[in-house]
């Protein structure tokens, strides 16, 4: 089993800035890729940036530019560094683990709010 704990989210002004963490534990020898996704009511879950363990990195357009994925393997931890928010991307941002065997694993969540 893999483990994994997000934090960092909260409530930021449009234009701010925050950085989440995912804290992985367990299984994570095997892990070949991360990645964050965010949850709306109204939206399905959307993948936003993935990590690869060769450090290889891809992000859905509409965090090109403003976010950063990255990882500390010391720390077992990835990153999520978000600058220049906007309202619409207020979520619930989840933490996403992938193993070589094919098992996923799936943080709880953090939430982000965006608003003045």
């Amino acid at each position: 089993q893999v483990q994994l704990v997000e934090s960092g989210g909260g409530l930021v002004q449009p234009g701010g800035s925050l950085r989440l963490s995912c804290a992985a534990s367990g299984s994570i020898c095997s892990i070949y890729v991360m990645g964050w996704y965010r949850q709306t009511p109204e939206k399905q879950r959307e993948l936003v940036a993935t990590i690869t363990s060769g450090g290889g990195t891809a992000y859905v357009d509409s965090a090109k530019g403003r976010f950063t994925i990255s990882s500390d393997n010391v720390k077992n931890t990835m990153y999520l560094k978000m600058n220049n928010l906007k309202p619409e991307d207020t979520a619930v941002y989840y933490c996403y683990a992938r193993r070589s065997d094919s098992l996923g694993f799936w943080g709880q969540g953090t939430q982000v709010t965006v608003s003045s």
